[in-house]
Formats: structure tokens, C-alpha cells, sequence
């Protein structure tokens, strides 16, 4: 019987070594291509990277901007600062509350904002939140915040990535340099990116109905109970999309309603009068064009606020 258990745990560990190095030599030997089950995406687009590099330094903003890529992507930290607000992005690619609560808990007391705009696309209420953990597993320190959303997740391909995260910061450990400009993007002082002028191509798009992710939406909940409880301003966002898209929603009204039960909230599809063709470089996101009329818009808004300003 001793001879059973011993051999059994022999196996075990035997399996578990065998699995890590086949796991780290899979991960950085083999295309991307053929690896479904592990993502590791440093310095992947977005420039989250350099975001949380910069986070890292960076300490008391008038506004800090939350969510997803509809957050790097439409809020111009140089427009702000202009009009005399500093701020900090710290939007991701499908940046769902389940990355958002981890960004806060890491960065919110060492920011210390006066107002915090939360972009609230959607889709992001749709989502898992497996494809935005693995951008934040690769692009910052991982800590017990990861370790705890990896169990929460319960995905194999946030295991893995996460696994070989760990092994690559081991094993490597070489310093990451990304680049400021790549693939028709550039990077901005305070999180912004901005994006090659480019137009979109407007086509159709199939309806459909937004099915709410309840454990996406708990989170969100516990996010805004903790800015009221903070006295933190705070305000919602529905950033533009395209038209097309925009009414590709069935149930837009409903998803609007929610929103505003959780504070206060403005829809911008229903606020301004964008070109499909004109301001946005595809059908989800803003060009430069879009974008400074979105922000001026915002702008009057965050006006219209007694915010306490950061020191210079």
C-alpha cells in the first residue's frame, strides 16, 4: 500500500514538471497559431503595457477614465490637460468589472481621483472576462488580485497564460521595452492611444440582444457602491459607436435604464450626430475627428462639477 501511494504521488509530481516545462517550451517555441489554450499577450495592441508602466508613476489626477477599449481609445488626455484637468487611462481591451475591480484595488488610492468617468460599452456585461485577463495577466506585476481572478475565472487558458507568465518572468526575466507608435497606433502621456486617421466603411450589421453576464454585473454594482462609499464623483458613459451598430441593440432602452439606476449616466449615441464614415475608423471606435467631439462634449458636462484639483 505505501509502495501504491508513494508511486502515485511520484506521478503526480512527475506530471506536474512534465506539464510546466512542456507548458513554458509550448508557449514560446510554438506560433501563437496552434496554442488555444494560452494567450501570453505582452505588448500586445491597446499599449496596456505602457499604460501600466506610466500608472505606476503616477500619482493624484482630477479624472481618472475606466473601461474598455472604447476608454484608451475615445478619452484624449492632451484635450483635457489643455482644459487645465489632469487625468489618467486606464482603459483595456474588453475591460470587464472583473479587470476593473483589480486596476482599482492596485491603483485607485495611489491616483486618488477627484471624478472617475466609467465607460459602460455593453458588451463588456456580456463577457466572461477570460480574453481582457489575459491582456492584464501579461502587461502587469501579477499579485494575489491575479491569482484570485484566475480562481474566479476558472478558464485553462487563463491557467496557462498565467502559469507561464510566472515561468517567463523566471526563466527570461529581461526587461520590455514597447514601442511608442506601432501598427497604425500611438501612445499618449496619460493612457490615451491614438489612432492613425483612418475612415470606417459603414456595413450592415445583424440585430441582436444584449444578454447580461449576472456575475459581470454584481461586480459593477460593488465597483459603484465602493466609489459612493469613497465620496468619489463619478459619472457613466456610453461612448459612440456607429449608428449601425448602435441600432443593431434590441434592447438598448432597457440596457440605458440600468444604467441609470446605478448614478449618473449619459448615452452620447443620443447625444450627438456623428458620421458613420466621417468620425469613427471602424464600427466600434472613434478617430481623432470623433473623438475631440465626444471629448468637448464630455467636456461641458465635467464643467458644469466643483472638482477638487490635483497640485501641479
Amino acid at each position: 500500500m505505501k509502495k501504491f501511494v508513494s508511486n502515485i504521488i511520484f506521478f503526480l509530481l512527475f506530471s506536474a514538471l512534465f506539464y510546466v516545462v512542456a507548458l513554458f517550451a509550448w508557449g514560446t517555441l510554438v506560433p501563437k497559431i496552434f496554442r488555444s489554450n494560452l494567450d501570453y499577450r505582452k505588448g500586445s495592441s491597446g499599449h496596456l503595457f505602457s499604460r501600466l508602466s506610466e500608472a505606476k508613476k503616477t500619482k493624484k489626477v482630477d479624472i481618472l477614465f475606466l473601461g474598455s477599449s472604447h476608454t484608451y481609445r475615445g478619452f484624449d488626455s492632451r484635450f483635457f490637460l489643455k482644459n487645465n484637468y489632469s487625468s489618467f487611462n486606464l482603459g483595456s481591451s474588453s475591460q470587464t468589472p472583473i479587470q476593473t475591480e483589480i486596476l482599482l484595488k492596485r491603483y485607485l488610492n495611489q491616483l486618488n481621483p477627484s471624478l472617475i468617468i466609467y465607460e459602460v460599452y455593453p458588451e463588456i456585461f456580456t463577457l466572461d472576462g477570460v480574453e481582457s485577463s489575459l491582456d492584464l495577466i501579461a502587461n502587469d506585476n501579477n499579485d494575489i488580485y491575479t491569482y484570485q481572478m484566475a480562481y474566479e475565472l476558472n478558464h485553462i487558458k487563463t491557467y496557462n497564460t498565467l502559469l507561464y507568465s510566472f515561468l517567463s518572468d523566471i526563466i527570461l526575466s529581461k526587461s520590455f521595452n514597447e514601442p511608442i507608435s506601432k501598427d497604425g497606433d500611438a501612445y499618449i502621456k496619460g493612457g490615451y492611444v491614438e489612432r492613425e486617421i483612418s475612415f470606417n466603411k459603414p456595413t450592415s450589421i445583424k440585430r441582436k440582444k444584449i444578454e447580461f453576464n449576472n456575475s459581470q454585473i454584481k461586480i459593477f454594482s460593488t465597483l459603484i457602491d465602493s466609489f459612493k462609499s469613497k465620496n468619489i464623483d463619478f459619472i457613466l458613459v456610453y461612448a459612440p459607436i456607429s449608428k449601425l451598430h448602435y441600432k443593431s441593440y434590441e434592447n438598448g432602452a432597457e440596457y440605458d435604464k440600468m444604467m441609470r439606476s446605478f448614478g449618473e449616466y449619459y448615452n452620447f449615441n443620443e447625444m450627438l450626430n456623428l458620421s458613420d464614415s466621417l468620425h469613427f475608423f471602424d464600427s466600434n471606435h472613434l478617430n481623432q475627428k470623433g473623438v475631440d467631439i465626444f471629448n468637448q462634449k464630455l467636456l461641458e458636462i465635467i464643467n458644469k462639477r466643483t472638482i477638487k484639483k490635483a497640485p501641479n
